[in-house]
């Protein structure tokens, strides 16, 4: 049967439509003017159904997540917060916040701390941007090293940075576990005795960045995450939650391939 007659499925316009990407009216001219895909090809045809469930749809070339069960956080993660969901010491964590704030609780049957997850981690004196979905299939690619997802950091370190240092960072510099390579670096601010600066990174290994700005003699002060990929901080404030855009979510999956 073709899968435009598969009485079953939904049609395309009103999925669309119910994952707020446009009206019924201005899916159906998307439709016609090719900018929406399913499964990897060009949909044109008014009387498409599909099946929400398993259906892959783009528009304008940008994933369109079409499950309602899924979650997309974007926390910032104060100063002094485990990133885990639970803390066997009793320290408190990002789990517990999510508890606190009562976090989108009417998507979950049970404990929302066993059904969202962490995407990466801070360590508890680093502050910023930390996302949360129950998406695994995204979350893993953000994770991986392979995709190299690029990290903004903001950091506050003593004294004064010298002109190469740039230079030297976006050339590597040997840590005890292997090299590390910045994309890129700039000073933000200076006063005298202190220095601010923003790197932009895509590793991912433990303390990172605090590791290779001692090694090159700049003992961090104060850390911040100001971006993960495409997603910005921006003027979030500490401890607040908020749902990722339809767009954020479409570029992240642009951002790791699927």
């Amino acid at each position: 049967m073709n899968p435009s007659e598969d009485r079953d499925g939904v049609r395309l316009q009103k999925v669309l439509a119910q994952a707020g990407v446009a009206s019924r009216r201005a899916s159906e001219e998307m439709i016609a003017q090719g900018r929406v895909s399913v499964d990897g090809k060009t949909v044109r045809e008014m009387g498409r159904r599909i099946d929400p469930a398993t259906a892959v749809v783009h528009v304008d070339g940008s994933r369109i997540v079409l499950n309602e069960d899924m979650v997309y956080l974007a926390l910032n993660k104060p100063r002094g917060l485990l990133s885990s969901m639970s803390d066997d010491l009793g320290r408190p964590s990002v789990g517990d916040l999510i508890v606190e704030r009562g976090i989108m609780a009417e998507h979950f049957t049970g404990e929302p701390r066993n059904r969202l997850f962490h995407v990466g981690r801070l360590d508890a004196e680093t502050e910023g941007l930390l996302l949360l979905m129950n998406d695994g299939d995204l979350g893993h690619r953000l994770m991986h090293p392979s995709y190299e997802v690029e990290k903004t950091y903001v950091a506050e370190v003593m004294g004064q940075v010298p002109r190469d240092l740039g230079k030297r960072l976006r050339s590597g510099v040997d840590l005890e576990d292997g090299p590390v390579v910045v994309d890129s670096f700039k000073l933000v601010d200076s006063t005298p005795g202190r220095s601010m600066v923003e790197l932009k990174i895509h590793e991912g290994r433990k303390h990172v960045v605090r590791r290779l700005l001692e090694e090159v003699g700049f003992p961090v002060q104060r850390l911040v995450r100001t971006s993960v990929g495409p997603v910005q901080l921006g003027d979030q404030r500490p401890g607040r939650f908020r749902a990722l855009t339809r767009r954020e979510v479409g570029d992240l999956y642009s951002e790791v391939g699927l």
